[in-house]
């Protein structure tokens, strides 16, 4: 084992959920060795997460060719594939010039490190990617949040978007999912909008551009504010930093939610609550855990013969209670 300081590369390929909940392990490397340069080879989907994290010292894209040339050339003491499954990712590690090649042996992609690791489904992801440290002697990872940290300037924008709800603490909603399965569905979002306008709880709808026409109706079923479209990755981060409570499926945008410390209500049935659903009493987990789900593995989710029942059956008024049990006694108000 190469001596510190070091230079470590992590290896993030995927989407942004992943990103967040590597952060906490990128955090515990840079505590564990202060002196050590952290880089990360992530790809454009997910690359910006990363200025979210303290202690990345530089990103890189591997589907950006000439980053990609531009790390193999270079050498690192210590090469970190945080990849749960696929290939690709473990063939790049073992093409980086690092003695020390550490990832997870889920399958035979542990023949391409030095320091092949255990994975488990019924382990919090965080808790996974703390494993990938125990090679380097780094036996537990400090998860306490918040494990993001928001760019000043995307606070200051965040802040004028938020204008129009005058100040009041507001409730995040986030429609939005990777795959159709973990889509709660538009009808649902507006009622819990529609609800808790009637309570006097100001909502704001957050997304990408793909979900700005969801996020409208969503919006208008009641006094909701639509940002979906208008932000970058860091100014949703923001919005979510000054949301009372954020609602939202299994995805990247609860994770962020998560990692800068905010409660959350979260809408599982496909994916695996026990791996990627927020932890503690700030968060309730909506899970109607039926004998078909969780059906994901390795981020393959089948499709349902059943209509996603999982889903399906979480109703917008139990949302809506997990809602109020979360917010702060000053967020319901008399409706405008």
């Amino acid at each position: 084992m190469p001596q510190p300081p070091w230079r470590a590369l992590f290896i993030r390929p995927g989407g942004i959920g992943d990103a967040v909940l590597l952060a906490p392990a990128i955090r515990a490397l840079r505590q564990a060795f202060p002196g050590i340069v952290v880089e990360v080879l992530a790809e454009r989907r997910n690359a910006g997460v990363f200025p979210l994290c303290p202690g990345v010292d530089r990103i890189w894209c591997y589907d950006r060719p000439g980053e990609m040339l531009a790390v193999l050339r270079r050498r690192f003491d210590v090469v970190i594939d945080s990849e749960q499954w696929h290939r690709l990712s473990a063939l790049v590690t073992r093409l980086v010039r690092a003695p020390v090649k550490i990832g997870f042996a889920t399958n035979e992609r542990a023949r391409l490190f030095t320091h092949p690791v255990g994975y488990a489904h019924d382990d919090y992801e965080t808790a996974s990617f703390a494993r990938l440290l125990e090679p380097l002697g780094v036996k537990t990872i400090d998860d306490d949040v918040p494990w993001l940290v928001v760019p000043e300037a995307a606070r200051r924008r965040a802040a004028e978007l938020l204008e129009p709800l005058g100040g009041r603490p507001f409730v995040a909603l986030f429609p939005g999912a990777s795959i159709p399965e973990r889509r709660w569905g538009t009808d649902n979002f507006s009622r819990v909008t529609a609800a808790l306008t009637r309570r006097g709880v100001a909502v704001a709808v957050v997304g990408g551009a793909e979900d700005a026409s969801a996020a409208a109706e969503i919006a208008v079923a009641g006094d909701g504010l639509n940002l979906a479209g208008r932000t970058t990755l860091a100014e949703t981060a923001a919005v979510l930093e000054r949301a009372a409570v954020l609602l939202g499926g299994d995805s990247g945008v609860l994770h962020v939610a998560a990692g800068l410390g905010r409660p959350t209500v979260s809408l599982f049935g496909p994916g695996i609550a026990a791996k990627w659903a927020p932890r503690g009493e700030a968060h309730i987990v909506l899970d109607r855990r039926l004998s078909c789900s969780p059906c994901t593995r390795f981020g393959c989710t089948p499709a349902c013969p059943e209509g996603v029942r999982c889903l399906v059956e979480i109703s917008p008024t139990e949302a809506v209670e997990a809602v109020i049990r979360l917010l702060p006694s000053s967020a319901e108000g008399n409706p405008h």
